[in-house]
């Protein structure tokens, strides 16, 4: 009676157990899968938060020698119409004498628009020059009262305790009159 049980199991190694294993590890998996997919859901950023990862700009008020200020992820950026003698000056500036030397043309995608992000590379504080009354410290850009960094009109630190230039974010033009930042 033992042979004839032998011979009644399958040869290729399956089981009735086998098969209900299977079937409940893939109904644990999917269980599990389902208990653990709002979680993860939850980690992808908020609708409030992807709407401000870009910044759209209007540029048709600016006018040239004029700038605004415009919000980008919590930080100020620096959108500025650089005048025909604001350019030459940024690009008669030798680059021996930067302390971050970066040219003129490496920092525009059009000669006259200047974006930048409005953060003081010292300390954080944000710059001053964006009004007509603001003081644009010794090389007519920007210039932070806090402890002294002066910036000139392509954002480049050339005087004070600054390390970096102004930071160019990064921004697409749409158009000749609207920007994307972001």
């Amino acid at each position: 009676m033992a042979d004839s049980m032998a011979q009644a199991a399958p040869q290729d190694g399956g089981t009735r157990r086998d098969f209900l294993q299977l079937v409940t590890a893939s109904f644990a998996a999917v269980g599990v899968g389902a208990m653990a997919w709002p979680f993860i859901s939850s980690m992808n950023p908020a609708r409030d938060v992807l709407a401000l990862s870009t910044t759209e700009v209007d540029l048709t008020p600016i006018a040239a020698g004029s700038a605004v200020t415009v919000m980008w992820r919590g930080k100020p950026v620096f959108v500025r119409n650089r005048t025909p003698e604001e350019i030459k000056e940024a690009r008669a500036v030798p680059l021996s004498e930067l302390r971050d030397p970066q040219t003129d043309q490496a920092r525009v995608k059009k000669d006259n628009w200047l974006v930048l992000v409005g953060v003081c590379t010292h300390l954080g504080c944000v710059p001053l020059g964006q009004k007509p009354t603001d003081p644009r410290g010794d090389y007519g850009g920007w210039f932070c009262p806090c402890h002294g960094s002066h910036y000139d009109t392509a954002g480049r630190i050339r005087k004070g305790p600054a390390p970096l230039n102004l930071a160019v974010p990064d921004y697409a033009f749409n158009g000749d009159a609207k920007i994307t930042v972001g």
